[in-house]
């Protein structure tokens, strides 16, 4: 019988070749951003579901800061339960599922592509019913993954979104010269992330919480998303996931000392952002513990990652939050491999 965990650690260790696989078939994910920045499009929908939903929200921000445009997430019921068909004409509409069999996310892109909307599938089996429907396909090349908990296909996403809209952006598929240089050390930084140890400190910390709460702004704001979902299916634990502004806006209120705080603060505008949410949280003696590559004294826990352009951050900050979940999952006596009623592909309608 295989150790418990095995599978989601193996996963894990993964990223920095699935990285490389990824950059290394970077010629046909810019054939696929030439096509689409050949359209007209006025504005950006995203579908998805569960991890991939969180991949789709980091897409949001990269479609409206990188490209000007308005995007946001579908709300796939609107078609499969209501038979509601919105105009997508003039959008581009990208599904984004790991095994590309979710009926509901069929549905949305099967509608949006008759209505004349430019859809693209982020799938990691190309031989998929949404690989079929769309337009235009993406592998992103994850590979079998072992563990109920998506991990390495969720990064795959990300990166895979990324390339597709920097692509776009030139117009030409290729990555503008300032993106290039950061692009190729990814494989490299993220190996670089699962060398540190961080990530044990703050699950011996978290061991007996009986609940949390993930917070980030901008980009990070996905991967407060994906950290507590990581953790709510592997521990059982009731993280709750804010941006730093909405927590501002009310549940602040709930912290005190026996609330742990994930406090995601990348370099940029939306980690600098941060710095007002930490000190509320201060006041209030909530058990803070930064995620980023700055430490300051007065952190009262510090999980560190290396330092880069704040829209490369979600590629390398989740990596130790997903390890974080791993080893929280163990010290609790769970499986994360195997997560109570969960199966690796969920079917919505």
């Amino acid at each position: 019988m295989a150790e418990a965990g095995q599978g989601m650690a193996t996963d894990i260790g993964e990223q920095p070749t699935t990285y490389q696989r990824i950059l290394d078939n970077a010629a046909a994910v810019r054939e696929v951003a030439r096509e689409v920045a050949r359209r007209e499009l006025r504005h950006v929908v995203l579908v998805a579901r569960g991890t991939s939903d969180h991949a789709a929200l980091y897409g949001s921000y990269l479609s409206q800061i990188r490209l000007g445009l308005p995007a946001g997430l579908a709300s796939p019921s609107v078609v499969s339960l209501y038979g509601a068909h919105p105009d997508m004409s003039q959008a581009l509409v990208i599904g984004v599922s790991q095994s590309g069999r979710s009926p509901d996310l069929v549905e949305v892109l099967d509608s949006a592509r008759r209505s004349g909307a430019t859809t693209l599938a982020l799938t990691n089996a190309p031989d998929s019913e949404l690989a079929r429907v769309a337009e235009l396909h993406v592998d992103i090349l994850a590979g079998p993954e072992r563990a109920v908990a998506a991990t390495k296909t969720y990064t795959a996403e990300l990166l895979s979104l990324l390339l597709v809209v920097e692509g776009i952006r030139t117009g030409t598929g290729a990555p503008e010269p300032d993106v290039a240089p950061e692009l190729d050390r990814l494989p490299e930084l993220a190996a670089q992330t699962l060398v540190g140890r961080d990530h044990e400190e703050v699950a011996a910390r978290l061991r007996y919480a009986n609940q949390l709460v993930v917070t980030g702004r901008g980009y990070a704001y996905a991967t407060a998303r994906e950290a507590s979902l990581k953790i709510i299916e592997t521990s059982y634990l009731s993280a709750l996931a804010y941006s730093g502004a909405d927590l501002l806006h009310g549940p602040v209120a709930m912290a005190d000392r026996e609330m742990p705080v994930l406090a995601i603060v990348g370099d940029g505008p939306g980690g600098a952002a941060m710095a007002e949410v930490i000190e509320r949280l201060r006041t209030l003696h909530a058990d803070v513990v930064t995620v980023g590559p700055a430490r300051t004294a007065a952190e009262q826990a510090h999980i560190g990652v290396p330092a880069v352009d704040e829209r490369y951050s979600p590629l390398l900050d989740i990596i130790p939050l997903q390890r974080l979940a791993l080893t929280l999952a163990l010290a609790r006596g769970e499986d994360p491999d195997s997560p109570r009623g969960l199966s690796k592909v969920t079917h919505t309608r």
